[in-house]
C-alpha cells in the first residue's frame, strides 16, 4: 500500500528521471556517453552537480569491476548508487526511548498537518503523546493544532494568543516531566529562514528543552516541502545553522518533478529524510525508505 502511493507520488519525478534515462539508452553510445547523459539528466532533475557527479564518479567504478553493462545491469547499479547516497546519514531510530521534538519549518510547508499525522503515527504504535502549540502568532495556528489533538485524543499545552512561545515551551516541558508521556511534540510558528529574530528565538526554545529535559533525546524535525528543488537545500542549511535540524518529514512530493532534492540535502548536509507524506489524510505519513523511494522513480 504505501509502495503505491508513493509511486504516485513520484509519477512526475519519474517521468522526469526514468523516462530520460530510458530514452538515453535508445541510441547506440559507448558507457563514458551514457554516464554522462544519465549525470546530466540527475541534475537537470534537481538532484543537484556535486551529488549527480558523485553517484555518476561512483556508478562508473562499479561498471568497471564488472562485465554485464546492458541497459538493465547500468540501471541496478544507478539505483544501488542512489541507495547509498539516501542511507548515507543513517536513520537508525530507538523506538522504546522518551524523545522531545521540535518542529520547524518556513510558513506553508505543511507543518501543523505533518504534526498531526506523526502524532497519530506513535500513539498507533502505543506510544503517549503530549503536544504544545508554541505557534501563537499566527492566527489560527492554535487552533488547528488543538483540532488534531482532540482527533488523535493526545494532551495539549496551549499559550495565548502572541504569548512569547518560549514559556509555551517551558510549560510543556514540566508537564511532560510530570506525566508518564513518552514523545513531546511541539509545534513552533513558520519562518523564512533568512529571518534572524525568528530563528533566533527556535534558538531560545532549544535551549529551555536542553535545560528542562536533558536525560531525553532531543531531536529538531524540519518539514520541507519538495516543490521547492534546490531551494530547499539553503533553507535546510539555515535552519541547521541555528536549530541542528536532525532530519527531515518531506511533504507535497505529488505536485512537481523536484523528488530529486531529496539527494542533495542527505548528500550536502548529512541530515536524513525521517518521513514522507503520502496524501491528505491522517494516515498519510510513513518513515522514509531509500530503497523504495528510488524503485519509485527509476
Amino acid at each position: 500500500m504505501f509502495f503505491s502511493k508513493i509511486k504516485d507520488n513520484l509519477k512526475k519525478t519519474k517521468e522526469s528521471l526514468d523516462i530520460k534515462i530510458s530514452n538515453i539508452f535508445a541510441n547506440n553510445k559507448d558507457i563514458n556517453e551514457i554516464i554522462d547523459e544519465i549525470e546530466e539528466t540527475l541534475i537537470l532533475s534537481d538532484v543537484g552537480v556535486s551529488t549527480s557527479t558523485k553517484i555518476c564518479d561512483n556508478l562508473r567504478e562499479s561498471l568497471k569491476k564488472q562485465v554485464d553493462k546492458s541497459e538493465n545491469a547500468i540501471k541496478e547499479l544507478l539505483k544501488a548508487e542512489m541507495v547509498k547516497i539516501l542511507e548515507s546519514s543513517g536513520n537508525e531510530e530507538d523506538l522504546n526511548e522518551k524523545k522531545v521534538i521540535l518542529v520547524v519549518g518556513v510558513n506553508g510547508v505543511g507543518k501543523t498537518t505533518s504534526i498531526g499525522k506523526l502524532t497519530n503515527l506513535y500513539i498507533k504504535e502505543g506510544k503517549k503523546v503530549l503536544l504544545a502549540a508554541a505557534d501563537t502568532f499566527r492566527a489560527g495556528a492554535v487552533e488547528q493544532l488543538e483540532i488534531w489533538a482532540k482527533r488523535t485524543n493526545t494532551d495539549i499545552c496551549v499559550g495565548k494568543e502572541n504569548e512569547d512561545p518560549a514559556s509555551v515551551i517551558y510549560e510543556a516541558t514540566k508537564k511532560f516531566q510530570n506525566g508518564d508521556y513518552d514523545v513531546l511534540i511541539c509545534d513552533t510558528a513558520g519562518r523564512l529562514h533568512n529571518k534572524k529574530n525568528l530563528m533566533d528565538e527556535l534558538q531560545k526554545m532549544k535551549k529551555i528543552i536542553l535545560k528542562n529535559l536533558p536525560n531525553e533525546k532531543n531531536e529538531v524535525i524540519m518539514v520541507l516541502d519538495a516543490t521547492t528543488g534546490q531551494n530547499g537545500v539553503s533553507q535546510v542549511k539555515s535552519f541547521f545553522e541555528r536549530t541542528e535540524v536532525n532530519s527531515l518529514i518531506l511533504t507535497k512530493l505529488d505536485s512537481t518533478a523536484k523528488g530529486g532534492v531529496v539527494f542533495s540535502i542527505v548528500n550536502e548536509l548529512n541530515i536524513p529524510i525521517k518521513y514522507i507524506g503520502t496524501g491528505e489524510t491522517i494516515d498519510d505519513i510513513e518513515r522514509f525508505d531509500a530503497k523504495t523511494f528510488v524503485d519509485a522513480i527509476v
